[in-house]
């Protein structure tokens, strides 16, 4: 799993207390498939579009490993659906979704404390790898519009590490049957526009209906 960008396991545990047991949908399923410059998720009912000089891919990609990423073994219970990257900078989102149990109960305002909740493992995490020294200026807490998603909050924290500045993000949703996760690290390169083109992706992220 993950380690600085911290993944969805975090509130995969959160959620553990206060939402039921999650179901889960069938693995086996192939993730989605990539069209032109869409994916449309076939194991969960999400698509999304990345710019031209960004790529998709429902495989990880090596390079994350020097950004403090593990790589998830063959006993994790839940994957990563979907990996989206500029290759020139490194620059990443990474897309997951888990099924929650019917009786579940999710609002905005649960949702946005779920995601601040977070920040203090953000912080602990970052430590860890970096020393407690490091300086980290923490976003507010924010409501995010995704388009077929209920209830959706973001946050994010901007540190410099290794001599470059980074903006790390994470998004947590939750549509019916669904809560999904979404992380992102922007890394400041001179030249690039990636906080333009992750608007732009987040903007084009889909859920739709199976029916």
């Amino acid at each position: 799993m993950e380690k600085v960008i911290f993944g969805g396991l975090l509130f995969v545990f959160i959620l553990s207390g206060c939402a039921g047991i999650p179901t889960h949908d069938d693995l086996n399923l192939l993730p989605g498939k990539v069209e032109g410059n869409q994916f449309i998720g076939i194991r969960y009912p999400f698509k999304v579009s990345v710019p031209s000089n960004w790529k998709m891919s429902t495989e990880f990609p090596g390079f994350l490993k020097e950004l403090g990423y593990d790589e998830p073994g063959p006993s994790d219970k839940e994957v990563t659906e979907l990996y989206l990257y500029n290759p020139s900078t490194q620059s990443t989102i990474l897309i997951d979704f888990t099924p929650v149990s019917p009786k579940a109960k999710f609002s905005q305002e649960k949702i946005e404390g779920l995601v601040t909740a977070a920040t203090g493992a953000f912080k602990e995490e970052l430590e860890a790898e970096y020393g407690k020294g490091i300086e980290v200026l923490i976003g507010s807490t924010e409501p995010i519009t995704l388009k077929g998603v209920q209830y959706a909050g973001k946050r994010y924290g901007i540190y410099t590490a290794k001599g470059i500045k980074r903006e790390q993000g994470w998004i947590y949703g939750f549509t019916e049957p669904y809560q999904l996760f979404i992380l992102y690290v922007i890394l400041d390169k001179e030249g690039s526009n990636d906080r333009e083109d992750i608007k732009m992706i987040l903007d084009s992220f889909e859920v739709f209906s199976k029916k």
